[in-house]
């Protein structure tokens, strides 16, 4: 997907950390409570400093929903959760991107029109009304709508068993996407089997597949993936072990599956955060996931020894992209009473997407839980 972010006044991308820091600061003050910036877990520190909040995606865009006084939410994340954040905020509330580029690779994947088309595809050849698609929070704003449409729902990485176990209430077949390997290891985990399981790779007919193989198949497994997550190899749990025969390997369920079966405990980012916590004093633990949270977590976690599964360092590239330049421009328009990055999704599109995910909360927390 194209965003086309224009370039920063020099006076931005020439200033000093120091600089940048006290324009963010004066700018927020300024701006007080119509303001509330929300960090994802993956950003980087100068620009979580910042954060009146911190989370995982759909954590951020329920608190901005709860925050009505804020006028301004600034996301430093990218694209699908700004649209999250807007799809869930009110009328009046205003979701900003610091940076248009800031997208999310695995998000783009499962673009709109090859999903239809598999859609279309799929009930030629099977009874569509038995496949339930479920699409994980990292998917576009009209992916999300797409499901809501069709009678499925969303997922996190926390409660994908749980939705999966809803779809299978209500269908044979499951159409997951964009990240097949969350769909899998979620899959094996309820005790499927890889034989129950087929990659759907939309640059091909039917997905590459054959009509036998769409009926046979329980889970059509999106052919998409986490260029972070999808770096951590088996062989860097060997190499950590005989390092620290003692380690503990705590892996996202967005790795492959070969890795997840190794690590010792496999969850999402809350989880991680959670086991990293709960460690005893002195423990060494790798972490397969993005550089950034595991290098806050090593920080607040001084009394053990927290490093990254894979030694060559990979961030993740787009949500890199935002920056305190990007967030000094960002606040000093807003507090020239300029918006710029304003994040909008359209009203029937924010419609559906809100039913895929209110689906989603009946799932994991039905009302008579809520009380």
């Amino acid at each position: 997907m194209l965003r086309i972010q224009s370039s920063l006044p020099d006076r931005y991308t020439t200033a000093s950390p120091d600089e940048l820091a006290e324009r963010i600061a004066a700018a927020k003050a300024a701006l007080g409570d119509r303001l509330f910036i929300l960090g994802h877990h993956y950003q980087r520190d100068e620009v979580m400093r910042w954060a009146d909040a911190r989370g995982d995606s759909y954590r951020l865009s329920v608190l901005a929903q709860q925050r009505p006084e804020a006028e301004y939410i600034v996301f430093c994340g990218v694209h699908f959760m700004a649209e999250s954040a807007d799809v869930l905020t009110n009328d009046d509330q205003t979701v900003i991107l610091p940076d248009l580029n800031a997208g999310c690779s695995m998000a783009d994947m499962a673009d709109l029109d090859d999903v239809e088309l598999a859609w279309e595809e799929i009930a030629a050849v099977t009874d569509i009304s038995r496949v339930v698609p479920i699409t994980y929070m990292n998917s576009s704003a009209a992916i999300k709508a797409f499901v809501g449409r069709q009678g499925g729902a969303v997922c996190t990485s926390t409660n994908a068993r749980e939705v999966l176990e809803w779809a299978f209430q209500r269908g044979d077949k499951v159409l997951f996407f964009p990240d097949q390997h969350l769909g899998r290891n979620t899959g094996l985990a309820m005790g499927y089997s890889h034989d129950d399981m087929r990659i759907w790779n939309p640059r091909f007919d039917l997905g590459g597949l054959d009509e036998a193989d769409v009926k046979s198949a329980t889970f059509l497994l999106w052919k998409g993936h986490c260029s972070v997550h999808q770096r951590f190899r088996p062989e860097h749990v060997e190499a950590f072990r005989a390092e620290h025969p003692d380690g503990i390997v705590v892996a996202h369920p967005e790795c492959s599956w070969d890795l997840c079966e190794l690590a010792d405990q496999v969850g999402s980012t809350d989880y991680i955060i959670k086991a990293v916590q709960a460690a005893p004093p002195g423990s060494t633990l790798a972490i397969a996931t993005e550089i950034h949270l595991v290098q806050r977590l090593a920080a607040e976690t001084p009394d053990k020894t927290v490093v990254s599964l894979d030694p060559l360092i990979c961030p993740c590239s787009t949500m890199f992209r935002i920056d305190a330049p990007h967030l000094a421009w960002v606040l000093e328009r807003l507090v020239e009473g300029k918006v710029p990055n304003r994040i909008s999704v359209d009203p029937e599109t924010a419609e559906w997407a809100r039913v895929s995910l209110q689906r989603m909360l009946d799932i994991t927390d039905p009302p008579k839980q809520r009380d």
